[in-house]
């Protein structure tokens, strides 16, 4: 445990999640005697996942709450931009953060004393969840939150460009910071991540030649 004055909760979530989208992402499983019953464990916890994000989308709509799930390979700045939303936004709108790290509190840290409540989510004892937040990992950081105090919250998702975009976590809307660093072949590479987006920010484009 850490001592923060805001929420810290931990996850080790051993539930998978699963977008809005149909399941061909389970993969071939042909290679194994076992193919056939882990895709239909699979399609069981996707199934599962939906609901779950299903109940994490009523509890935030009947406070009023509008949910972003933001999204990026790691170090393209989505606790930079949480920041300066913070900053600039802050006094007119009460937000709530869902951070999502493998292990640490140090993104969580750099976010407080903005006045956001902040509940921490480490997902490194989770099964898979070292990649991606699901729904019900948000379920348990949405309890470390005051949902009636709150206008927005923002989830910050595991740095991953492959499994965050799969997985509906419940929230209302999908952004992405994709930072010019990367390279321009990104949305080639990872087209899952940046078709199932509502927006993407592009960031720090202060490095362009």
């Amino acid at each position: 445990m850490h001592s923060h004055d805001h929420e810290h909760t931990h996850g080790d979530v051993h539930d998978h999640a699963h977008g809005d989208h149909d399941h061909d992402h389970i993969g071939d499983h042909s290679g194994y005697e076992t193919g056939s019953e882990r895709i239909e464990v699979l399609e069981r916890i996707f199934d599962e996942n939906d609901a779950a994000a299903a109940r994490n989308r009523a509890a935030l709509d009947g406070a009023g709450v509008v949910a972003v799930n933001v999204m990026s390979s790691p170090g393209a700045g989505k606790t930079a931009l949480l920041e300066r939303t913070l900053a600039d936004l802050g006094a007119h709108v009460r937000f709530g953060i869902v951070e999502g790290d493998i292990e640490t509190s140090l993104d969580a840290d750099r976010l407080d004393g903005h006045g956001a409540q902040i509940s921490l989510l480490n997902t490194g004892n989770g099964f898979g969840g070292e990649c991606h937040l699901d729904a019900p990992m948000v379920h348990r950081a949405l309890h470390g939150l005051d949902l009636d105090a709150l206008d927005v919250v923002l989830i910050e998702n595991v740095g991953n460009l492959v499994c965050p975009a799969e997985f509906d976590t419940g929230a209302h809307h999908r952004a992405m910071v994709a930072s010019v660093t990367e390279g321009e072949d990104k949305p080639l590479k990872y087209p899952v991540m940046f078709r199932s987006v509502d927006v993407v920010v592009v960031n720090k484009i202060d490095l362009l030649p």
